[in-house]
């Protein structure tokens, strides 16, 4: 949920383990080479080496898959030696997808469209009566493409006390759309795009009402069970899902290393995040954030994501007509990026792609494909505010999202 920024580096660099270059995720090494051609080969060992420089630069583990709809697919996985205490990582994991649960929301919207129980120019007022200021002039389609003038709630208190795990409340969907009402709106509804997390709580909402199903029924009616998404759910409490893949362990700095995050935001020199300490770290893993909703809340794997990238591409979610809609984009945060209706256009090195990003404590995640939805690729890595603390860091994430793009598109790794 929160903003992707740069701060100045500290860690050492950290000693780097557990590689699995699989077909399928499961087929053994030898096959890659039986089965790839050269160029596949040398694009891996690139992304190998991106890998272990992203960790090598202080990012606790990394997960990579890219599925370029030619041959295997390549999964690289790194680790920093001083977590595999805590849980040896694997391509199967899940990771908590943050701001890429962005994507299922809007297709469970446009799924309700396409069935003529909502209507995109709906207003908020229509369905949430009194619950948003200037809901009557706010539509579903400004909530979706972020231009309803909603503020973000991100780095207010009570956010931050929920996000570090300080916070054990659990907050009911008002309260939390109330952490972005309460503030002045950024603008008139439909005047500017400003990314808003309580906006897309409010799509929950509606979802919700509309079909009287909460939204991780909805996610598992209409989306997970039908793609089967076996390891892909709503958490609505802090421990992981009986019967899914292991949760990788997250981790973020201590207090003393979070300081160029917290002084700006005038917080008390011992914020920081609950859980158990490794290595200058805090292990994030228990800290509930289900508070997410429909902005955040999902949890999922890198294969798990390409099933759903493949249907929703490929029109296989809801018409092709609703699929323009959603492609339908407007300026966003820079130059490369457009934003449609809960998908980023990313104009990539390689090649324009269809995504998102997300990030929560302990979880960065970047999901890509191609406008056809048949070439996938996933980064997941096991820190956010890690990267916003290390520009070496953080650089080496971003280094390893484009290189995994290029990949996938079939076009040469950039050397950096």
């Amino acid at each position: 949920m929160t903003a992707k920024t740069t701060r100045r580096s500290r860690r050492r660099p950290a000693a780097v383990t557990a590689l699995v270059l699989t077909v399928a995720a499961a087929c053994p090494l030898a096959a890659v080479a039986d089965t790839s051609s050269a160029a596949e080969r040398s694009q891996a060992r690139r992304l190998e080496t991106i890998a272990e420089r992203a960790v090598a630069a202080g990012v606790p583990g990394v997960v990579v898959r890219v599925d370029s709809g030619r041959g295997p697919v390549v999964s690289v996985v790194r680790q920093g030696s001083w977590t595999t205490s805590d849980h040896v990582l694997r391509a199967t994991d899940t990771f908590r997808m943050a701001s890429n649960t962005k994507t299922v929301t809007a297709a469970l919207v446009l799924q309700l469209v396409g069935e003529h129980r909502l209507r995109l120019d709906d207003t908020v007022e229509r369905w949430l009566p009194g619950l948003v200021p200037n809901g009557a002039g706010i539509t579903l389609r400004m909530l979706l493409n972020h231009t309803s003038g909603l503020a973000e709630s991100a780095y207010t208190e009570k956010s931050l006390n929920l996000m570090t795990g300080r916070d054990t409340s659990r907050p009911s969907a008002e309260e939390v759309l109330a952490l972005g009402t309460t503030q002045p709106p950024v603008g008139a509804p439909g005047e500017t795009w400003f990314y808003s997390n309580p906006g897309y709580v409010a799509l929950g909402m509606v979802l919700e009402k509309a079909t009287g199903h909460t939204f991780a029924d909805l996610v598992q009616r209409r989306v997970a069970g039908p793609l089967g998404m076996r390891d892909t759910y709503v958490a609505t409490s802090a421990a992981p899902r009986r019967g899914t893949a292991p949760l990788a362990h997250g981790y973020e700095p201590d207090a003393a290393h979070l300081r160029p995050i917290a002084e700006p935001l005038g917080l008390p020199e011992d914020w920081g995040f609950v859980g158990p300490a490794n290595d200058e770290h805090v292990d994030t893993t228990a800290i509930d954030q289900s508070w997410g909703r429909a902005a955040a809340a999902i949890v999922s794997t890198a294969a798990d994501w390409a099933r759903f990238d493949n249907a929703l591409m490929s029109g296989g979610l809801f018409p092709k007509r609703l699929l323009d809609e959603m492609r339908a984009t407007v300026p966003s945060r820079d130059s490369d990026h457009r934003y449609g209706l809960g998908v980023d256009e990313y104009r990539s090195p390689c090649g324009t792609v269809w995504g998102h990003d997300g990030a929560l404590p302990g979880y960065r995640s970047d999901n890509y494909t191609d406008e056809s939805g048949r070439r996938t690729v996933s980064v997941l890595s096991t820190t956010h505010f890690g990267l916003m603390v290390s520009p070496e860091a953080n650089a080496a994430e971003a280094e390893l999202v484009d290189a995994a793009i290029c990949a996938m598109l079939g076009k040469p790794v950039p050397k950096g």
